[in-house]
């Protein structure tokens, strides 16, 4: 394992929607918010699985949207 012991993990977002799992007992790095997920790190990857279904940055979504 990598050393950390938290059970607790949070997934956050940053402004491109872009997803990740973040040890819950850090504070969240600059550029990216809490998504409202909490629970083990498996469950937060699960979600991120879930709702993370276009890994294409949100700018490049747009102006491939309006180039089109």
């Amino acid at each position: 394992m990598n050393g950390i012991t938290t059970q607790d993990w949070t997934v956050v977002v940053n402004d491109e929607e872009q997803y990740s799992v973040w040890a819950g007992d850090r504070d969240i790095p600059a550029g990216w918010r809490e998504s409202g997920m909490r629970g083990t790190k498996e469950e937060c990857l699960s979600h991120i699985d879930r709702v993370w279904t276009d890994m294409r940055p949100l700018s490049l979504r747009l102006a491939m949207d309006s180039a089109g």
